[in-house]
């Protein structure tokens, strides 16, 4: 057993985080929808806050839309990679990662309504 492994692991896990943001900034440098779900995420998570409902379920579906996204982003490089010329299979790989992110979004959206919608409706005196 190695002493000191706590410095080590904080530095692996550094680099490792390190490298996960560099696919972020890829993802939102290269992914028109990745950068309109992460500024709908923004909106939604300060609306959240402005109308002081529990952020944990937006948070959460914010989350999930993020992160379908980025696989989606990932699955698609690869698909490129191993498969540069058209194939039916790369485009069903294709299009059923681009519909998890829509089924994701659905999801989200239905979460976000049920969430903030009611308060909202309320704070505009619509109700």
């Amino acid at each position: 057993m190695r002493s000191g492994g706590s410095a080590w692991d904080a530095r692996r896990w550094l680099r490792s985080a390190g490298f996960a943001w560099a696919g972020v900034r890829h993802a939102y440098g290269t992914q028109a929808n990745f950068r309109i779900e992460c500024w709908a995420a923004l909106l939604a998570l300060g609306l959240g806050g402005w109308l002081r409902v529990p952020l944990a379920p937006v948070a959460l579906a914010c989350a999930l839309v993020l992160s379908l996204e980025l696989l989606n982003t990932a699955l698609e490089a690869v698909v490129d990679l191993v498969s540069p010329e058209w194939h039916a299979l790369a485009r069903v790989a294709k299009d059923a990662a681009a519909a998890a992110v829509l089924v994701g979004s659905a999801g989200a959206l239905i979460v976000g309504l049920s969430v903030l919608l009611p308060p909202l409706l309320t704070r505009l005196g619509l109700t």
